[in-house]
Order: structure tokens, then sequence, then C-alpha cells
């Protein structure tokens, strides 16, 4: 029943993708009942990944005969959903563009049909990018952060974050290796985990994240909750990801000490946990001097963080959009949504994310694997 009004918004937005399309095309008119039907079919398998991700596809990828036709039809769905976002917001684009033609050359009958054709061009063009650049996997994205204060013997001290990997209905074993043997041949000091690792329980997903035991740093792996591990028992993968060899903070610090100087690592339970997410309590026991830098999985913790004293907030969460043209509308729901940002005295850096969740496009917005230096200003 909580889902019912999201059901209800998810079919209004399927009738306007389909009927403009319906209406704009003769030989759709000419078959309306086929037409129908497909409609009805791809409005179907948009929810088929969500809800059997939910139910039934955990138990039926563990049948050999099954696994391919789950795994399959994950792709398919969320490819479709992908798709249906397209058509919805480049349609609404060229309903308004539309609008003006016809009022400019009101003559004109072909508008609609030819409008149409651009619509489905613009979608399959950007469909074939994000998925090449989504498959392709993550680039290295290397920053340089100055610091004021920032101890002599951290001037070069190198993080390497990694956000939002989404291991789950299409994301697997296979590309969670990628991404560690990418993130260990950097060769960072640290390891910054930043939330939204999983779609999915312990026990389907415990081969997917497997290799993230392998990650290797000096000073240490560390993890925070994104809103995701929320979605899916956070205390199971609280301990999941303790046994893979990560340090979890909950509203926690440590510090980490060079040559007689240190810098202290903070880390929050993401904001979704309510009033449990608190920096003060992360920084309880530190100094007014520490540099302080904090891993929050949502950039909108930057308001408490800076109120807390925190010099750097590492995030991820917002994807940078994860596809065109959501990338410039993020910026609407996200104060900070990309890249490295002053807030006051408080730098905020949100990672574009090392995954991607839901339809395996990447447009314009390619995954990262950031590798931040820190310098004394």
């Amino acid at each position: 029943m909580r889902l019912l009004p999201l059901l209800i918004f998810f079919a209004l937005i399927n009738f306007y993708a389909s009927g403009r399309i319906i209406k704009a095309w003769p030989v759709l008119q000419e078959n309306l009942g086929w037409a129908v039907i497909a409609a009805i079919t791809f409005f179907v398998l948009q929810l088929a990944g969500f809800f059997g991700d939910h139910m039934a596809f955990p138990r039926w990828k563990k049948n050999r005969f099954l696994k391919p036709v789950v795994i399959a039809l994950d792709w398919v769905s969320y490819l479709c959903f992908g798709i249906m976002s397209l058509l919805v917001v480049y349609g609404i684009f060229l309903d308004i563009v539309g609008l003006v033609w016809k009022w400019l050359a009101p003559s004109r009958n072909d508008i609609d049909y030819h409008l149409q054709l651009k619509l489905l061009v613009m979608v399959a063009l950007t469909v074939v990018i994000g998925m090449w650049q989504a498959l392709g996997g993550p680039k290295v994205k290397r920053i340089e952060i100055k610091l004021k204060d920032l101890p002599d013997t951290f001037d070069g001290f190198t993080i390497a974050q990694i956000s939002d990997l989404h291991v789950g209905p299409t994301i697997g074993r296979r590309y969670a290796q990628k991404v560690v043997n990418m993130t260990n041949g950097l060769k960072a000091d640290m390891i910054a985990l930043t939330g939204d690792f999983v779609d999915g329980n312990v026990d389907d997903l415990a081969t997917g994240v497997a290799p993230l035991a392998q990650l290797k740093a000096p000073d240490g792996v560390f993890f925070v909750t994104g809103n995701h591990e929320f979605y899916w028992d956070a205390q199971a993968w609280i301990e999941k990801f303790r046994q893979l060899g990560a340090r979890v903070l909950l509203n926690e610090h440590e510090v980490i000490k060079r040559g007689g100087q240190s810098i202290v690592i903070a880390g929050i339970l993401d904001l979704s946990a309510g009033h449990r997410s608190d920096p003060v309590e992360a920084l309880r026991g530190t100094r007014p001097e520490d540099i302080i830098i904090l891993l929050a999985h949502q950039p909108g913790s930057y308001a408490a963080a800076h109120k807390a004293g925190v010099d750097l907030q590492l995030s991820g969460h917002a994807h940078g959009g994860q596809y065109f043209p959501f990338s410039l509308v993020i910026r609407f729901f996200q104060k900070y949504h990309q890249g490295l940002n002053l807030h006051d005295s408080m730098y905020v850096y949100v990672s574009n994310g090392t995954g991607y969740w839901g339809p395996p496009l990447r447009t314009f917005v390619p995954a990262e694997i950031t590798l931040h230096t820190l310098r004394r200003a």
C-alpha cells in the first residue's frame, strides 16, 4: 500500500510516454491493439526488476537453470526503466518545442511525426553512449586539495575514494574485482568507502562483494553506510564489511599519526538513519587544531559537518545525475552534487560514483575512483 501512490505515478508517466508516440505514428494507430499490448509489456518489464529483486529473483538465481533467465530479465528491466525516463524527459522538452513550432508555423501538419522521430533518435543515442560508458567501468580522477594548517608530514597524503558501487542486479563480482585492482594500483595511503555499495542482502551478494577484502592501504580502509545499506539490513552489512577488513565508522573517528603529527578520519551514519547521523558525536574527543576529514555518504550532511568543525567532507550519493539529461536536473535537488566544492571554509567533494544504480547508463557522467592528494595550503 505504501508503494501504491508511486505505482500510480509510474503508470501515468508511462501512459504519457506511450500515448504521445502512438498519437504521432499512424501505423501504431492502425494497429492500436498491438500497440497497447506493447506499451503494457514495456510497463510491466520496468517493474519486474525492482519487485523481482525484492521477492523471488535472489532465490531463483540459486537455480542454475533459472539464473541466466533472471539475470537477463534484470538487465532488460532496468534498461527499460532508463529508456522510459528518457522518453518522459525528452518528450516534455519536445512537447514544449512543438508548441512553439506550431505557433510559428501553424500550417505544418508533419510536426508531431518529425518530433517523435527526433525523440527516438535522442533516446537511442543516449542509451548507446550511456551503456558504453557504464559497462566500461570507472576512470581514475585525481584531485588535489589544499588544506590550511595541514601537518607537514601529511603534505602529499593520498586517499582513494570508492563510492556508490551498487553491487547487485547488474553489477557483480567481475566489476567489483576490476575496481579493487584499479584502486590497489593507485597505492594510496588510505582508502575511503563512502557508502551505497550494495543492492541486496548479505547472503545473496556475498560473492559479489568478496573482492573488497583485497583492498589494501598502509593507513587503513574505512567504510561508512549509505542509504542503500539501510534498505537491505544495515546491521548485517556493517558486520559484513568488518569481515571484509574495513574499519566501519559509525559516528566515530580514528587518528592517523605520522612523525608525531596527526590527522583525524571520521565517519557518520547516513542521513537516512535520522538523528543517529551525528558529526558532533563522531568528533567527540578531537582537538580544535586537528585537521578533520569526514566520510559522509550524502553531501547534504555538509551543514552539520561544517558546524562540527570539519575541514574536508568526502561524499557520494548524487551520482552526478548518472546520465544526461538528469545530470542537468540534479543540481536542483543537491546543493553540492559533483566534484570539489567550497562551503565557507570547508571543502566538500562529491564523487560521481564508482558503479551505477538502476539503469546501466552513464551518459556523459563517467564513473570514477577518486585519488585525493592533500596539500598544505
